[in-house]
């Protein structure tokens, strides 16, 4: 008798400790689940608030800093009669071939003022070239001819605004070349021919507007 007594004694007493072992599994169990979501969830939000806050790197923070530049810009009045001045602020660059091309980037993203653009928005710029003496080259890709209107008034606005625009803004440049996908081109679109280089032409310049009396 004492012996069964003693016996379930000894299994109640296994049982427990099973169950306060199983307990002490899920328990741990439940823990690694937790430390693991917490971390997982801590990873999560530094990685979205890095990508919505990005930290400034040595190319973001040298952008901020760069040095800008006031510049006079050519584009179209309202009846596309003559070229009216624009003042922007534009990237300064160093070599007179990279400031070149921030002006035609200019001209290319149109007037802030209301002025008439004088370059479709899809035109595209290859690359600038200083040539010899005081010859600036200009080198469009094809997308300048396949979304340009056309027309006497539209190719002399897009050739008198570059050009107006180039040798106002670079002193030592007096005459501009536009090659088309790396060649000379007859014309733009059949009216403004491009064979020769161009030079200012204040004719095309609209007239300051007289002072107001009074």
């Amino acid at each position: 008798m004492k012996d069964l007594m003693a016996t379930k004694k000894q299994r109640r007493t296994a049982e427990v400790k099973h169950k306060r072992t199983k307990k002490g599994r899920r328990v741990l169990l439940l823990s690694v689940i937790v430390a693991t979501a917490v971390v997982f969830l801590a990873i999560f939000f530094i990685t979205l608030f890095d990508y919505i806050y990005p930290p400034a790197t040595g190319k973001q923070t040298a952008a901020k800093k760069r040095e800008k530049q006031e510049v006079t810009l050519f584009f179209s009045d309202a009846n596309e009669r003559f070229l009216v001045p624009e003042k922007r602020l534009i990237p300064k660059e160093k070599e007179p071939e990279d400031q070149a091309k921030e002006l035609v980037l200019a001209l290319i993203a149109g007037s802030k003022t209301g002025l008439v653009n004088t370059f479709p928005v899809k035109a595209e710029i290859e690359g600038v070239k200083r040539e010899e003496g005081e010859i600036l080259s200009v080198n469009f890709r094809e997308s300048l001819v396949a979304n340009h209107p056309g027309g006497s008034a539209a190719e002399m606005a897009t050739v008198y605004s570059l050009t107006n625009t180039l040798t106002t803004n670079l002193p030592a440049i007096k005459k501009v070349k536009i090659l088309i996908g790396g060649k000379q081109k007859e014309s733009l679109k059949g009216h403004i021919g491009l064979r020769n280089p161009f030079m200012m032409n204040r004719e095309l310049i609209a007239p300051a507007a007289p002072p107001k009396e009074g």
